[in-house]
């Protein structure tokens, strides 16, 4: 696959190796040298905080860029959990940790700085909030939610297809809803990779009484998508109730939280056109328990979904379709490590409780279920196509498949 940007380290006897921060060049090693303290200062600027988030926002750059991996305060209250999920890790470069679990503790060592659990007046306090509502209220949303007044009258296939795919980009403004342009709704996406789409709807039968659940990833440009996309599998018959799953408290920047859902119905209902239909359907969805907001620990946890907990499995495996959105649900769902590309996805995520499909723009080295002819393709074209965002891709697997139609 090119450079080397994996670290020996292994778990099990999978064979692939798990991806570390400390390959020169490699992707990893940006996101945590670079990536991280910029995250750092933009966060100390966007919010007036005082001496102590100062010395404390001061003290995580240096650590993560010059010390070793230090645990939480003993008062903090997942102090214990942590612990657990740390212990291998605490006293080593940040650098030489799972790509995965330093990501994830980044961003919780960056809420404890800014005493987002503590109590005092900062409790509570999203520190990702202003680049969320910036993006949210950008003139960009205006023009994306115009644009369903033309999908209105599509065929009901073209409509779903165009929807699927707007959820599948999220904010990637030049091809959210694919409405916009002159070319034809059903033409063939050229950034997919993979489209086991056909299979996902496929599992969501019209008239079935069914539930989907929908993990969702980013909020703003991405989760206006994914409500669009809810309202529509309600609307057309395709579930009869939905579950939007979302993160418990702010986590990788953009990450939806429930006030991010309730910011982006807000947003909707106040669209004119088909948008705020679309809106105040699903405002009234969630009173009448047809859509409803759920959240996990687990979801902030820096483990791949093999070891979510049995009650987050069952709850799971209860439905017609769990739909994981994003690149880090991707990496949770099979694995965060560096498989040959042309592994089914379905041995990769035979272990979920019932049916999965992943909808993920590629922005991280992990990637399977490709066809040989299309992983060829790809990386003869020299491009950084693993992690540019410029590719994305479609993967579903059935309850119970033994392996999942591929496709590019």
């Amino acid at each position: 696959m090119g450079d080397a940007r994996a670290a020996s380290e292994t778990a099990g006897d999978t064979g692939a190796p798990v991806i570390l921060g400390n390959e020169p060049g490699s992707f990893a090693r940006g996101v945590l040298a670079e990536r991280h303290p910029a995250l750092i200062r933009q966060v100390r600027e966007a919010f007036p905080y005082g001496p102590r988030q100062h010395g404390a926002l001061d003290a995580l750059l240096n650590e993560i860029t010059h010390g070793v991996v230090e645990p939480l305060d003993a008062a903090a209250p997942d102090h214990g959990i942590w612990q657990a999920w740390g212990r291998e890790h605490f006293g080593r470069s940040w650098f030489d940790a799972p790509f995965l679990w330093a990501e994830s503790y980044f961003y919780r060592r960056l809420l404890a700085a800014i005493e987002y659990f503590d109590e005092g007046p900062w409790q509570g306090v999203d520190p990702f909030a202003p680049f969320k509502r910036a993006e949210l209220s950008g003139s960009a949303v205006d023009d994306e939610l115009r644009s369903l007044d033309r999908l209105a009258d599509a065929p009901a296939g073209e409509r779903a297809s165009a929807l699927l795919h707007a959820s599948l980009w999220g904010n990637r403004a030049d091809l959210g809803f694919r409405v916009a342009a002159d070319e034809p709704l059903g033409d063939a996406d050229p950034g997919l990779v993979a489209d086991d789409s056909a299979l996902l709807w496929s599992l969501l039968p019209v008239g079935a009484p069914s539930t989907v659940a929908v993990v969702a990833d980013n909020a703003g440009r991405e989760l206006i998508p994914d409500l669009i996309l809810i309202d529509h599998l309600l609307e057309q018959g395709h579930a009869e109730r939905a579950v939007l799953h979302v993160k418990p408290c702010p986590y990788y920047v953009s990450d939806a939280t429930t006030t991010d859902v309730i910011d982006s119905l807000r947003r909707l209902v106040r669209a004119p056109g088909a948008a705020g239909g679309i809106g105040r359907r699903l405002w009234e969805a969630m009173g009448a328990g047809r859509l409803e907001v759920r959240t996990h620990v687990f979801f902030c946890a820096p483990l791949p979904y093999e070891e979510m907990p049995e009650d987050l499995r069952k709850e799971l495996g209860g439905g017609a379709l769990t739909i994981l959105k994003g690149d880090l649900n991707y990496r949770r769902l099979v694995g965060d490590r560096l498989w040959d590309a042309t592994t089914p996805f379905a041995d990769r995520t035979a272990y979920f409780p019932g049916s999965v499909a992943a909808l993920r723009t590629l922005k991280s080295d992990v990637v399977v279920g490709l066809e040989p002819q299309t992983l060829s393709a790809l990386e003869a074209s020299g491009g950084a196509w693993r992690t540019s965002g410029t590719h994305a891709l479609i993967q579903t697997k059935g309850s119970g498949a033994t392996a999942s139609p591929r496709g590019a």
